[in-house]
């Protein structure tokens, strides 16, 4: 995290860190419009993202 600090030139809170770096999606609403995105991007700084029909 030391690293993360010092490249945003900020102060890190670790709880909401915490809450960001998972696996699993904090509970939202259902999108009026039935679709949701998916972006993963690894350590490299590589982007991939997936819209999903929800029904």
């Amino acid at each position: 995290m030391k690293k993360l600090k010092v490249a945003l030139k900020a102060d890190i809170n670790a709880d909401a860190w915490e809450q960001l770096y998972r696996t699993t999606s904090m509970p939202f609403e259902r999108p009026t419009t039935g679709k949701i995105a998916i972006k993963v991007i690894n350590d490299y700084g590589d982007e991939v993202m997936k819209v999903y029909d929800v029904d």
